[in-house]
């Protein structure tokens, strides 16, 4: 029963990301993901691939939706390396690295996008458009710069508190200067 409400929880926050507008097509999502922290416990310490599962499920509805690429950040004892599609990073002129997330050292989110991805690679860093942190992971060193967080009706799924974010370009000029709407 658990499940299926934090699956809800995490259903109305994905449809707010659709209504916003903020995500075109093509554009790098970058999620961090603590299952334990969604099931009530300490990050690091009850990786869950249920959890796992519900959130990726979800997510790739959002890209059916959206037309993003997503990307899904490994833990701090792979250096928040990014598990993404082959087409993905090829596209985005990135460089692979050689490991394979699991869930004691990779977190179980990204170890299960690795293993139902189509062709699942591992980059060390980006730059994405948009993100979503569920259960503070720290997506914040794979944003592209300027950071705008996003204030959603939805804070929490299961246990964890989600933080979202867009990026916008620099304003730049000074006082003289015009931007655009």
């Amino acid at each position: 029963m658990q499940l299926e409400q934090w699956a809800t929880e995490l259903r109305a926050l994905m449809d707010e990301w659709v209504d916003s507008g903020y995500l075109s097509e093509g554009d790098l999502f970058i999620v961090g993901c603590s299952t334990s922290e969604v099931a009530g416990e300490t990050i690091g310490t009850a990786g869950s691939e249920e959890i796992a599962a519900f959130i990726f499920e979800e997510l790739q509805r959002l890209k059916e939706k959206t037309g993003i690429s997503l990307c899904f950040q490994c833990c701090e004892h792979l250096n928040r390396a990014i598990v993404m599609e082959k087409e993905t990073m090829e596209r985005k002129q990135l460089e692979q690295v050689t490991v394979r997330p699991v869930r004691e050292a990779g977190s179980a989110m990204a170890a299960y996008a690795y293993s139902h991805l189509n062709e699942p690679v591992v980059v060390e860093s980006i730059q994405a458009d948009a993100g979503m942190d569920i259960g503070e992971t720290m997506i914040g060193m794979h944003l592209k710069q300027v950071a705008v967080p996003l204030r959603f009706s939805k804070k929490y799924v299961g246990h964890a508190r989600v933080t979202h974010a867009r990026t916008r370009p620099k304003l730049i000029g000074g006082s003289r200067a015009v931007y655009p709407e």
